[in-house]
């Protein structure tokens, strides 16, 4: 009864968007120095024995390193995560004096699913506009190696009234088992499904793909040549001055750019059964990771005498319908930046854009090219925006294949389309990402 009645009172609420951030206050400009990441690796492998602390320190300490900022000109620090460890509820500042920050240093963490990093780096950017900060270091971490499970709720309240209990003796604790079915011993692991819809993730995407036509087929090509970009990209050294070496290696190990068409067509429908589009190798999977950057007031910037790599120039977050439309929140957002800046699909040189399924992805894709979406959906008034072209859509791969560290993907997409931008000799990149919810981000990045 209380998921129909919060179902219902929340359909009763329209479609909002949170105005787009604009960087022009001011003249100040938010440069983006450099980002850098550990590498994302399946869960239960690598980073098995460690905590997303662990990780967070890891990348925090990396680009630290990297950039040779001396950490007492950071003014602050913004980490997301999604997954919390009661422990360590404040990882950013934990991490922050586990990588040697002084400890005079706030620091605080944000959760915005998926796009926790990009809340992180864009709330960096707006303590810098708004004069609290000229430098942030920004980014995210996840681990799955090392969730919280919860006993049932039945045993959670007696194991609170125990020792209260035990005070009584053998009848005490009878007392406190009376009443508890087997099923109450059941661990509670955390569950990737949306609190409001009580749908999966999955599940949701499926029905997205299927509302704008995307095939089983689209989805099983486009996953596969995420893998072989990403590979790729590996190959040819492209992440090398992005990923720090932990314990001596770069490898991600979730890649396989030796997989074929013929293996993902043989997977059976994993959330919608039996004829879903949706399959473990089109959707990601389970990641451990951590990312962090370092943005910078441009002015500050030149007088520490750092070179900005980039400049975040535009940013905003969208909400749309959870129920309908739970992964659309990129388009919305892709619209929301172009309408801002003026500028069209054909300025931008990058397109990064978060793979949490192929399926989303497609979906967004297909309603970006739709009249009748970009009309009405979107009050587009000149027509649809047509295609992102693909030789500029994820060329070093993407989620589905590197991983997605659900707290970190932010700043790793930040990070891949700064390099992309000056390996490729583009000026303007997009990066967009849907979150659980129906939030959706999008960033206009500018190479320096």
């Amino acid at each position: 009864m209380a998921g129909i009645l919060r179902k219902n009172a929340l359909r009763s609420l329209s479609t909002s968007a949170a105005p787009a951030a604009k960087v022009a206050k001011e003249g100040k400009k938010i440069a983006f120095i450099d980002g850098a990441r550990i590498p994302f690796c399946m869960a239960n492998t690598t980073y098995s024995d460690l905590m997303s602390y662990d990780l967070a320190r890891l990348a925090m300490k990396g680009i630290i390193d990297r950039t040779a900022v001396d950490r007492k000109d950071i003014d602050n620090v913004i980490f997301g995560t999604v997954v919390q460890e009661v422990r360590t509820s404040n990882i950013a500042r934990e991490a922050a004096l586990g990588a040697g920050l002084p400890n005079n240093i706030p620091a605080h963490t944000v959760s915005q699913a998926c796009i926790s990093a990009n809340q992180a780096i864009c709330s960096g950017a707006e303590k810098i506009l708004a004069g609290q900060a000229e430098v942030v270091l920004a980014g995210g971490s996840e681990t799955f190696s090392d969730v919280p499970i919860r006993y049932s709720k039945p045993i959670r309240k007696r194991l609170l009234k125990a020792n209260k209990a035990m005070k009584k003796g053998p009848a005490g604790i009878v007392g406190l088992l009376k009443g508890l079915k087997a099923k109450d011993f059941a661990p509670e692991p955390p569950a990737i499904k949306n609190f409001s819809t009580e749908e999966v993730m999955g599940h949701s995407s499926d029905r997205l793909a299927a509302r704008f036509g995307v095939s089983r087929q689209e989805q099983d090509e486009f996953a596969l040549r995420s893998h072989q970009n990403a590979a790729k990209a590996h190959a040819e050294g492209m992440y090398d001055q992005e990923i720090i070496a932990v314990n001596g290696s770069t490898e991600e190990n979730g890649i396989r750019g030796e997989s074929t068409l013929e293996k993902l067509s043989s997977l059976k429908p994993a959330f919608i059964k039996p004829h879903g589009t949706h399959t473990a190798a089109n959707s990601s999977y389970l990641t451990d990771g951590a990312a962090a950057c370092l943005i910078m007031d441009d002015a500050k910037a030149k007088e520490l005498g750092f070179t900005p790599r980039s400049y975040i120039k535009n940013w905003t977050f969208q909400a749309v319908d959870p129920f309908e439309s739970m992964l659309l929140g990129p388009a919305y957002a892709i619209h929301k930046v172009l309408s801002d800046t003026g500028l069209t699909f054909d300025d931008i040189g990058v397109w990064e854009i978060h793979e949490a399924f192929a399926g989303q992805v497609l979906s967004n894709l297909n309603a970006l090219d739709s009249e009748k979406f970009c009309s009405e959906q979107l009050g587009k008034t000149d027509g649809k925006y047509g295609r992102v072209p693909e030789d500029k859509l994820n060329l070093w791969g993407g989620s589905l294949s590197i991983g997605h560290p659900f707290g970190a993907t932010g700043a790793r997409l930040t990070t891949t389309a700064t390099n992309r931008l000056h390996k490729e000799d583009k000026q303007f990149a997009i990066i967009a990402a849907c979150a659980d919810s129906g939030i959706g981000h999008a960033s206009l990045i500018e190479r320096a």
